[in-house]
C-alpha cells in the first residue's frame, strides 16, 4: 500500500489517604492497620490509626481505582491517533483527512476492550457470522472516568445489543435510521483535544481562518507524541520490538504489546500513520507500511494468526501477543473484539 495514499471507507458489505501533612498516600500502608467501621452515614469506608494516633478515614473504591489507574496508559488510544495527527505548531488536523473521525470511533470500542468493559457475547453461534457482526455486550459498568468511554459504555448498557460495527457506524453518524441518529458521538476531536490540554499534553489557542475563528490546540509537550512516534517506528521497523516502561506504558499494564499493535493500525486506518514515518527515508517508508499492512491482515482475524513477516522485521511479535493471550484466557471475548474492531479497519481501500 503506497504511503502517499489516503484511505477512504469501502462502502457496501458487510484518590488515597490523607496524612497529617497532607501528602496522599495509595495504601492504608503507615501507621497501623486498625479498621473502623464509620456509620451509615459512612457506608463503604473504613479508618485506620496512623503512626501519629490520628484517626484516617479512606474509602476502599478510591484504593481500587487508584490501582486500575496504575496500569492503564496516561493518554487512551483515542488520544493518541488524535495527537499523531495534529500539526505540532499549528494545533489542527489535516482538513483533507476524512478517515480519522471514523477511526476515532473504533478506538473507543477499542479502548472498552482492552478495559474490560465490553466483550463479546458469550454464545457458540456467533461463530457462524463474520466477525465485525458479532454482538458485543456490556460486562462491567463501571465508569471509567473519561468522558467519551463513559458516554459510549452507558449508550451499550441501556440500548438494544448490536454488532462491533454496528455501533461504530452509528457513533459515527452512518446511519439512515432517524431513530438511531442519536447514537452518534459529536464533537470527538474537539472533546478529545480539550482532555489533552487538561493532561498538559496540549494548549488552546485562537486562530484566524479567514471568514471564520477556530480553536486550535499546538502541541506543548512534545515528549508525549516523540514517545508515540518512536513506538510506531520501534514496532514497524526492529527485527526484536521492546517496549520500555514509561507512563504512556506501565510496565504492570495489560496487553503491552497487543494495544501498541491495536494503535499502529488503527493510525493507519486513520491516515495519521505517516506523521510518525516522516524521518525514515522513502523506502523504510514503503517497508513499514507493507509491514503494518502484514499486521492489520493478521490480528483483524480471530484467533490471531502464526505471524511470519516477509521482511524480517518485528520476529517476536507472534510470541510476545501469544503470550499476553495465554496469560489472559479468561479474557479472549475481550480480545475478540479487538480483532473485530481491526477487521472493520480493513474495509478502508487505499486511493490512487
Amino acid at each position: 500500500m503506497a504511503s502517499t495514499g489516503g484511505l477512504t471507507r469501502r462502502r457496501g458489505g458487510g484518590g488515597g489517604a490523607t496524612t497529617e501533612d497532607g501528602e496522599r498516600s495509595d495504601s492504608p500502608a503507615r501507621g497501623h492497620h486498625q479498621r473502623d467501621s464509620m456509620g451509615a452515614s459512612g457506608a463503604g469506608e473504613t479508618a485506620f490509626i496512623s503512626e501519629n494516633g490520628h484517626k484516617i478515614a479512606y474509602d476502599p473504591r478510591d484504593i481500587s481505582e487508584n490501582q486500575e489507574r496504575n496500569k492503564l496508559p496516561k493518554l487512551t488510544l483515542m488520544e493518541e491517533i488524535l495527537l499523531l495527527g495534529l500539526k505540532d505548531k499549528q494545533g489542527y488536523l489535516s482538513f483533507w483527512n476524512e478517515n480519522i473521525s471514523y477511526a476515532l470511533r473504533g478506538c473507543i470500542v477499542l479502548e472498552l476492550a482492552f478495559r474490560g468493559r465490553i466483550s463479546m457475547q458469550k454464545d457458540s453461534s456467533r461463530r457462524r457470522y463474520p466477525l465485525a457482526d458479532r454482538i458485543i455486550e456490556v460486562i462491567d459498568d463501571t465508569l471509567t472516568g473519561e468522558v467519551l468511554l463513559d458516554e459510549a459504555l452507558k449508550m451499550m448498557k441501556t440500548s438494544e445489543k448490536m454488532s462491533v460495527s454496528a455501533w461504530i457506524d452509528l457513533m459515527s453518524g452512518e446511519t439512515w435510521n432517524l431513530m438511531k441518529i442519536g447514537y452518534q458521538l459529536k464533537q470527538v476531536r474537539e472533546r478529545l483535544a480539550k482532555g489533552l490540554v487538561d493532561k498538559g499534553i496540549l494548549r488552546t489557542e485562537k486562530r484566524n481562518f479567514l471568514l471564520f475563528d477556530m480553536a486550535t490546540h499546538p502541541v506543548v509537550d512534545g515528549g508525549a507524541k516523540d514517545e508515540i512516534r518512536r513506538r510506531v517506528r520501534n514496532v514497524l521497523t526492529q527485527r526484536t520490538v521492546v517496549l520500555p516502561a514509561n507512563p504512556f506504558l506501565p510496565e504492570d499494564m495489560e496487553f503491552r504489546y497487543l494495544r501498541t499493535l491495536a494503535m499502529v493500525c488503527a493510525a493507519y486506518a486513520a491516515n495519521v500513520l505517516e506523521n510518525a514515518l516522516s524521518t525514515l527515508g522513502h523506502e523504510a517508508r514503503e517497508r513499514a507500511f507493507a509491514n503494518v499492512d502484514e499486521l492489520l491482515s493478521e490480528f483483524s482475524q480471530w484467533p490471531f494468526g502464526r505471524r511470519n513477516m516477509s521482511s524480517g522485521v518485528g520476529q517476536n511479535l507472534g510470541q510476545v501477543t501469544q503470550e499476553e493471550v495465554n496469560a489472559n484466557k479468561d479474557k479472549e471475548l475481550q480480545l475478540e473484539v479487538v480483532s473485530a474492531v481491526l477487521n472493520v479497519f480493513t474495509r478502508l481501500d487505499s486511493l490512487l
